[in-house]
């Protein structure tokens, strides 16, 4: 049993959760400019460049690529490859998590897993004409190292604040992250608007934008690595090479899946979130998508929109952090689960050219956004024993990024079957629906007290 660590003084806690911020402000602009604005239509175009050469890119497509012998529809490129990411990344990030409680300094291995991400978002710079195997190669390698990154940062929660200021800290981490995301897309923005007066064409405007990302990633990761850099592991410490730590980690997740069946809250939860996230992560990678190939908007409305919902989304942060102190976090979350699925369904129903009723609907993205994601985040840190906490996140994060390709890969296969990305957009409801049902069933206090215990 570890017992749980003495609070450090709260002059330093506020400077651990100050650096411990930025690493949302730093990661986020990857977040918004790539993954969920610029990157899948983007690659979109690049696949339909290849498949069907001299063809003007906003017309459809009807030849296919054939990736590995399989016959891929260009327009379903985008999401197949997040799907393939995430496979990846549901071995990969639970290893991450248990050799992350082993290492005495994890804003070390936080650093090194956001800079080689970050290095990788900057590649896309070089993506271009009709070499799409690039772009699918360093989207991979990014979301593997961000989703790395996030399974440590997400651990150090637990170490850099008490039980009662969870949710605040949780909350204020994922609005800065909207603020910091949103400011960079305003500057891409500008780009887009003016990249004639630049003298770029609109392809070398977002390969301009998609370096920035990457190079903001890396940049503002300094801050969090210096920051927490006096914070060490709980528990015992760990000698021996990196070799003793791997093989100690596989001998740690087999012990930790064993037991998990012992904390029947933390499973439930996870299990929950896999469903629930599935359907947030599909919104948010395929919003751009399907804004500009089936409602017919441009890069610059696109950004527009997803701008709107990022600062909406920092005011939501704070709002559902206020509303977890009056109803529980709980059932804040269950509240923005409800209103994900309305959100779905004005998206179905929502006319292909009406910009002002899909920025009223980016609206209503943003004040759920921030608040379902914040508040899952510090619920689940309740449920986690202590001195595990990596580990445990391992698996939250395998739940976000590692497992959450039922949805994109629904989302795919709808629109490779039917031609349509709104049968593909309202397939997304039996997500939010499955979650909340299992959510419904998490006793947070008897799950916390069972983490404690343990712990």
């Amino acid at each position: 049993m570890i017992e749980a660590p003495t609070p450090p003084p709260d002059a330093v806690r506020t400077r651990r959760q100050r650096s411990w911020y930025f690493y949302d402000w730093a990661n986020s602009a990857y977040v918004t400019t790539t993954s969920t604005v610029l990157f899948s239509p983007y690659l979109t175009a690049v696949a339909k460049s290849a498949a069907c050469p001299g063809q003007d890119t906003d017309l459809a497509c009807h030849t296919d690529l054939h990736v590995l012998g399989l016959p891929i529809s260009p327009g379903s490129l985008a999401p197949y490859t997040v799907t393939v990411s995430t496979i990846i990344s549901a071995i990969l990030l639970i290893f991450v998590g248990a050799i992350a409680d082993r290492i005495s300094r994890p804003a070390h291995l936080l650093g090194a897993f956001a800079f080689v991400g970050a290095l990788a978002a900057s590649s896309m710079f070089f993506v271009a004409g009709s070499n799409w195997q690039l772009g699918v190669v360093v989207l991979i390698l990014a979301n593997q190292c961000l989703g790395a990154s996030l399974v440590v940062y997400d651990g150090l929660l637990v170490q850099i604040s008490s039980d009662d200021e969870r949710d605040r800290v949780s909350s204020r981490g994922w609005a800065l992250g909207y603020l910091g995301g949103g400011l960079l897309l305003a500057v891409n923005l500008v780009v887009m608007t003016m990249h004639d007066s630049l003298g770029l064409s609109t392809g070398e405007a977002v390969r301009v934008n998609l370096l920035s990302a990457g190079v903001w990633w890396g940049m503002f990761t300094i801050i969090p690595v210096l920051g927490l850099r006096d914070v060490r592991r709980v528990g015992p410490a760990v000698t021996g090479s990196l070799t003793a730590a791997v093989s100690g980690s596989v001998r740690q997740l087999r012990s930790t899946f064993a037991e998990l069946r012992h904390f029947p809250d933390t499973m439930t939860f996870l299990l929950a979130y896999l469903f629930f996230n599935d359907g947030i992560q599909t919104v948010i990678v395929s919003a751009s998508l399907y804004g500009k190939e089936e409602l017919g908007f441009g890069d610059s409305q696109l950004i527009v929109t997803i701008l709107l919902v990022q600062f909406v989304a920092f005011l939501g942060a704070l709002l559902f952090g206020r509303l977890a102190r009056t109803m529980g976090a709980k059932r804040a979350v269950l509240l923005s689960l409800g209103l994900w699925t309305l959100v779905v369904f004005a998206a179905f129903f929502l006319p292909s050219g009406q910009f002002g009723l899909w920025l009223v609907l980016g609206v209503g993205i943003g004040i759920v956004l921030g608040g379902s994601q914040a508040l899952s985040r510090s619920l689940y840190s309740r449920l986690v024993p202590t001195g595990r906490e990596s580990e445990y996140f391992s698996l939250y994060q395998a739940m976000e990024r590692g497992t959450s390709w039922f949805g994109t890969l629904t989302f795919g296969l709808v629109h490779q079957l039917t031609g349509s990305y709104r049968l593909s957009i309202v397939a997304l409801v039996v997500f939010f629906a499955l979650g909340a049902v299992l959510l419904r069933r998490v006793d947070v206090e008897r799950g916390s007290a069972r983490a404690r215990a343990a712990g």
